[in-house]
């Protein structure tokens, strides 16, 4: 695992407001990292900095620690979250066309094309213009010709808007694929659940601040909660009457509780097996969701 991108307190401002604070966070090679954030709160700003399409007003960028330069930006790959190809262009014509202007051959180009498009299952409409497509195809192509020259970073703008629930699997798939490769993929979603699947590591923003960062699996650690799970050989309704406990699933014998502070969660195991046999017992993992609510409040 090589960080790759940093963004590296940045800040920027559109008139009087300022819409990014210090904002920071990595990127590495061979991850997908999602960053996520309310409408408005710094997101296309942040990737349209690190892309070179605005200037931020302090801080950098730095692709392998040094600053990105314009060759640099030739290995990337970006998806707006604007539909942002051209209407009157056939897919085809529009992905080689693309793929050509990253310095692609012709042959290259179209070799590349059309197995993307085989992959994203969009090759029945590759004669097809754009402005033809349906919403969710067209964002298939848009993702498409942001693959099409195997970007060493790939930044992707809400890339699952406007996807049925099968395009949306090829796409994770796709994504997948690339950061299996050594691609590093930064990408936006709203779709919590979404992000909760894909992502490897986690930046959350929120008021142009990143609130938190890191890894998925260190995050969750974080921001545990004092709650818990409990299977149990009889009814669990005795946790009802148990000292600190807040009782928030019952189902026969098993249970989702919660830990008022200071009570030990070894009394309440204590407690369970002096009523018999204990089949399972574990703290409760947050879900992206719930530390999104969390560190956003």
């Amino acid at each position: 695992m090589t960080t790759v991108l940093n963004v590296e307190a940045v800040n920027r401002t559109f008139g009087e407001r300022q819409v990014l604070k210090d904002v920071s966070f990595t990127v590495d090679s061979g991850r997908l990292t999602g960053f996520v954030g309310a409408n408005g709160a710094g997101k296309t700003t942040t990737m349209r900095i690190i892309l070179g399409v605005l200037a931020a007003d302090s801080g950098q960028v730095t692709w392998h620690g040094r600053p990105v330069t314009r060759e640099d930006r030739q290995k990337f790959g970006y998806m707006p979250e604007e539909r942002g190809l051209y209407p009157k262009m056939t897919v085809v014509e529009q992905v080689v066309y693309l793929g050509r202007l990253h310095g692609l051959s012709a042959a290259d180009a179209k070799r590349r094309t059309t197995a993307l498009l085989e992959r994203l299952e969009l090759s029945e409409r590759g004669g097809d213009p754009v402005e033809k497509l349906s919403l969710g195809n067209q964002q298939r192509a848009q993702i498409a010709a942001a693959l099409v020259h195997d970007p060493e970073l790939l930044v992707l703008d809400e890339p699952f808007s406007g996807l049925d629930p099968i395009a949306v699997e090829t796409v994770l798939a796709v994504l997948r694929e690339r950061a299996r490769s050594g691609a590093a993929v930064l990408f936006s979603s709203h779709q919590l659940e979404l992000v909760e699947r894909l992502c490897d590591d986690l930046a959350i923003i929120a008021d142009g601040t990143i609130r938190a960062a890191g890894s998925r699996t260190w995050l969750r650690e974080q921001y545990t909660l004092p709650r818990y799970s409990v299977e149990v050989e009889s009814d669990a309704g005795w946790l009802r009457d148990e000292p600190g406990v807040t009782l928030l699933e019952l189902d026969g014998r098993r249970a989702v509780f919660d830990l008022d502070p200071g009570t030990d969660d070894q009394a309440v195991l204590r407690s369970a097996l002096a009523r018999g046999p204990v089949r399972a017992f574990a703290p409760v993992r947050p879900s992206l969701a719930e530390i999104f609510r969390e560190v956003i409040q």
